[in-house]
């Protein structure tokens, strides 16, 4: 896994969010974007990530800020989870690991000894030009949205 660095250029994608709708990352030019990538929609933690982007989405919208949630799952379990939990936000289904791979978050995990490749969890915060100014390479899914609320501050 090699994660891309603040200052370089954002891949741009195009795929389908929970609603079937095509979003691409240059629709959001002029923005700043979270991009964050989450293994698996309905488990506990991508869980408390999801419901803590949801509650302090208010905040992120009062900044500009707007909110993308990835993962490899289909539009299918995304708009399941959506619903399940209110998620005010689009969730991005990358189904072909197409922008999970650009990113770098693709790789090998660890799970109760045993190893296998998915989504590392990861925040990429995207400038209004499309250039990576942030990256949180190790998330606390209860505590990141306000981590990240709390930079966007302090560079404010």
């Amino acid at each position: 896994m090699s994660l891309l660095q603040a200052g370089q250029k954002a891949p741009d994608f195009t795929a389908k969010d929970q609603d079937g709708n095509s979003v691409s990352l240059g629709e959001y030019r002029g923005k700043k974007v979270v991009l964050y990538f989450y293994p698996k929609d309905d488990t506990p933690g991508c869980t408390k990530e999801a419901c803590s982007f949801r509650d302090n989405l208010p905040n992120f919208k009062e900044t500009g800020v707007e909110v993308l949630g990835v993962s490899v799952d289909s539009e299918k379990a995304h708009r399941k989870f959506a619903d399940k939990f209110q998620l005010p936000f689009r969730l991005v289904s990358d189904e072909a690991k197409s922008i999970v791979e650009a990113y770098g978050v693709w790789g090998k995990k660890k799970f109760m000894g045993r190893e296998y490749m998915g989504t590392n969890r990861v925040t990429y915060l995207i400038d209004e030009t499309g250039n990576i100014e942030k990256v949180w390479p190790k998330v606390k899914p209860e505590t990141h949205a306000t981590e990240l609320l709390e930079w966007l501050e302090q560079k404010t």
